[in-house]
Formats: structure tokens, C-alpha cells, sequence
């Protein structure tokens, strides 16, 4: 509030009220933010859904029925349903470590929890190629067991939650920082066990921002395509998950099928929108402002 002040004052040192700019400028700024975002967001999502349905609805859903549509439908399912758990145990892991403990390699783990950030998804898929692959460093001690990771559903999974890895953690981290350790304090002063102060004191206080990240995370998921593209193999109606399977499409110029599938993945993304914003507004509602929620995204950009 004191820095607010300072900044009236600043640019009103008279007291009077601070100047307001033109009806122009305003309406100049709405109106070309207005228009980029019809232009760059708008647009192209219409596009898809006009091309999807460019031949009427009985080729739409003709389209999504295919069985290999199906089976890039289950396996991206199966991808995020594998991944949101992971990375849920080791996003509350791993905040919890950073936010409530100080440890020799502290700044180390913050780092590492942001890899899959800083390189690109294709590298992520060529590290697993590396391990388990056939000339992997495991590959021979697969081989012998008659396990397969890459070009099959678990390296996929394993790509997938790598690259999703920091989403939950990054949001958990400062939400436990600014509630502090007050209440779980005081609840283990009063006898709680830790499982008790887990579930009553710091989950409760954690809900928002956990559900924010893991919508984040599972977004990312099911549209991941750099990394499992690697990792697939390019199997089809076995390894290909939905972007794999429209990258297919495109490619064998089935323009119609191809945006009718991509239709799904932009459902997906609006979906997300929607319920990030309810998220958002809940929590902006039940603590007056969820300024944390915007880490994760300034983060990442």
C-alpha cells in the first residue's frame, strides 16, 4: 500500500486525482488487443471446427469412430491417467521439501524440478531412447526379461509424465511459502499426528492451487506430441496418441479426418480453459486474490 502511495503521488503530486487517458487510447488499446486475439486465437480455433465439419457431421463422426482414432483416443487417456498421479506424489513431494525444509542441494532440486522446462520435449524422448532403447543402457536387461518401454505404451507414459513433471510442483511451491507453517504447527502442538495435519490443515489450504496444476499438467499431457513422437515409434492403432495420429492424417493429405480428430484435442483445450477460470475465481473468492496461481505460467513463459 506504502509503495501505491508513493506511486500517486508520484504521478499526481498535487493531490488531485490522477489523470485519466483519452476515450481514444483506451478504445485504440481495447480494440487491438481485441482484434489480434480475434485474429490469432478466435480465427484458428473457427478454422478447425469448419474444416472438421466441411463435409457435414456424418464424416465428422465417421472420422472419430475409426478405430485407430479410438485406439490414439484410449492411449492418450491412458498417458494422462498415468501421468496426473505421478506427478501429483511428486509435486507434493517435492514442494513440500523445498517449502518447509532447508537441505544441503536445496537450490539444486529447484533446478532439476525445471528440466523439462529449459530443454526441448524431442530430447526429453531421445533421453528415454537412451536408457531403454535396444542399445539403451538397459536395453539388453529388457530384452532378456521381455519387457518393452520404447515403442510401447510405458515409454510413452514415462515421456509424458516427464515432460508434465514441474506443473504441479511449481504452483504447490509458493502457495506453501506464503501460507507458512503456523497452522501445521500449531495442529501438531495440539496432538495431530502428521497424517492428520496433512489432511485437515495442509490440504485444505493446498486445494485450489492443486487443482489448478493438475489441470495444467493434464492439458499438457494429452497434447504432448515432441517427446512421445520419439518415444512411439509412429506405431498405428497401437502407439499413436491424438497428436501423433492427426500429425498422420495431415500428412496423408485426409484433411477432414485429420481436423475432425484435431477437434478433439481443441474441445480438450477449451474445457481446460473453462475450468481453469473457475478455479481461479473460486479461489480469488475464498482468499481474496489467488496471486500464486499465475506462477506456473509466468514460470514456464
Amino acid at each position: 500500500m506504502a509503495r501505491i502511495a508513493t506511486l500517486q503521488a508520484w504521478v499526481s503530486p498535487s493531490g488531485a486525482a490522477p489523470r485519466r487517458d483519452p476515450a481514444w487510447v483506451r478504445w485504440t488499446l481495447v480494440g487491438t488487443a481485441v482484434g489480434l486475439m480475434g485474429l490469432f486465437l478466435v480465427l484458428p480455433l473457427a478454422a478447425v471446427f469448419a474444416y472438421a465439419l466441411e463435409k457435414g457431421v456424418a464424416a465428422y463422426l465417421a472420422a472419430i469412430c475409426e478405430p485407430e482414432a479410438w485406439s490414439a483416443i484410449k492411449l492418450t487417456l491412458l498417458a494422462a491417467g498415468f501421468a496426473g498421479p505421478l506427478n501429483l506424489v511428486f509435486g507434493l513431494a517435492a514442494s513440500w521439501a523445498v517449502a518447509r525444509f532447508d537441505f544441503p542441494g536445496k537450490s539444486l532440486l529447484l533446478t532439476l524440478i525445471d528440466i523439462p522446462f529449459t530443454i526441448s520435449p524431442v530430447i526429453s524422448g531421445m533421453l528415454f531412447v537412451l536408457l531403454f532403447g535396444a542399445q539403451g543402457w538397459f536395453g539388453r536387461w529388457l530384452t532378456d526379461h521381455d519387457l518393452k518401454i520404447i515403442f510401447a505404451a510405458p515409454g510413452i507414459i514415462l515421456a509424458t509424465t516427464f515432460v508434465t513433471l514441474p506443473f504441479i510442483a511449481r504452483v504447490l511451491i509458493p502457495q506453501l511459502e506464503s501460507t507458512g507453517a503456523e497452522e501445521e504447527q500449531a495442529a501438531l502442538t495440539l496432538g495431530a499426528s502428521g497424517w492428520q495435519m496433512f489432511w485437515r490443515v495442509t490440504l485444505p489450504n493446498l486445494k485450489w492451487a492443486l487443482l489448478y496444476g493438475v489441470i495444467q499438467a493434464n492439458a499438457r499431457a494429452m497434447g504432448e506430441f515432441g517427446a512421445v513422437s520419439v518415444v512411439s515409434g509412429h506405431i498405428r492403432g497401437v502407439t499413436n496418441t491424438l497428436p501423433l495420429y492427426v500429425e498422420i492424417l495431415y500428412d496423408d493429405y485426409q484433411l477432414v479426418p485429420a481436423f475432425a480428430v484435431a477437434s478433439l484435442l481443441t474441445g480438450l483445450a477449451l474445457v481446460t480453459l473453462v475450468v481453469k477460470g473457475v478455479v481461479e475465481w473460486k479461489a480469488s473468492r475464498e482468499h481474496g486474490g489467488a496471486p500464486e496461481l499465475a506462477s506456473l505460467e509466468e514460470r514456464a513463459a
